[in-house]
């Protein structure tokens, strides 16, 4: 099996000021802080486990007055366009479902453009479609995206349009896993940790139809581990924590499974793949290229 080409490249947020102010899902409660002492170690436990794994991993500073910043999975989606001289990398930058979460981007854009990347918007400050970069991934031979709780239907077009690339559509229902990462995790070109309770029946079976070899999830472990919320590198599965069900079918196919507790950031409703942006997605390598797009959606 080939593994994943990108998954070497992250963009991480450090929690200087990670807390639970406000309640936009399931799993936050203002009543129920983090321990500051003990996220900052997870936190670190975290980053140095995938750099000791090759990987990159660049770090942006928190802003103070936004607590939700530190999942740093949602401030953009990065690629890497192809160009006159050389690979370019790129950033569609979310526009958060919710006003409390909008001020990241104007900390994020400024520092990706400093860094290298050209950055665009599908939306911003409330106007346009909604989207969440934690709702999409590059499988097979599309950008899969999860629409409903925070991406709108509506951005599936644009990301298609802009990046030239085929969008296949999946309808989240499930108010737990509002974010496609809480739900679906690519392993390699064929395999993948999926939870077909996040979606509707339609999405759900067209999801299974994608991918060739399916570890499926139930909705138990997916709410209570946050196992879909992990990272790939190579061929090492990196997991906030791993039902025996699931190490066992990894290690048969031929993964290094490795656990980080990141346990204080489940409080805010998100784990690994939260916490981490993958930036070397490769347009053209990773994603096939599609004159002027296309979006495919599930059946109605």
């Amino acid at each position: 099996m080939s593994e994943l080409g990108w998954g070497r490249h992250y963009v991480a947020v450090e929690p200087t000021h990670f807390r639970v102010d406000y309640v936009i899902n399931p799993f936050m409660d203002p009543d129920v802080q983090p321990d500051p002492a003990l996220a900052w170690r997870q936190w670190y436990d975290m980053v140095g486990t995938l750099r000791g794994l090759g990987a990159v991993v660049d770090v942006l500073p928190q802003r103070p007055d936004a607590p939700d910043m530190v999942y740093a999975m949602n401030l953009g989606l990065g690629v890497v366009r192809p160009g006159p001289d050389g690979p370019a990398p790129h950033v569609v930058m979310s526009h958060m479902r919710y006003p409390q979460r909008r001020m990241e981007t104007r900390s994020a854009q400024p520092w990706f453009a400093e860094h290298g990347a050209t950055t665009s918007y599908v939306g911003r400050d409330g106007v346009g479609a909604h989207l969440e970069a934690g709702d999409a991934f590059a499988f097979g031979d599309a950008l899969v995206v999860g629409y409903g709780p925070r991406t709108e239907e509506l951005a599936l077009k644009h990301l298609a349009t802009e990046l030239g690339v085929r969008v296949r559509g999946l309808r989240i229902t499930h108010p737990g896993m509002y974010h496609l990462d809480l739900a679906f995790c690519p392993l390699d070109d064929r395999r993948a940790l999926v939870c077909p309770s996040a979606l509707d029946d339609a999405s759900a079976a067209a999801l299974l139809d994608l991918v060739p070899e399916p570890l499926v999830l139930t909705e138990e472990e997916a709410l209570t581990t946050f196992c879909a919320n992990s990272v790939v590198v190579g061929r090492t599965v990196v997991m906030p924590s791993c039902p025996d069900r699931v190490r066992a079918q990894l290690e048969a196919w031929g993964f290094e499974v490795v656990v980080v507790d990141v346990s204080e950031f489940h409080k805010g409703g998100g784990s690994i793949r939260c916490l981490t942006n993958p930036v070397d997605i490769t347009l053209g390598r990773d994603l096939p290229l599609v004159p002027g797009g296309e979006v495919v959606l599930p059946p109605e």
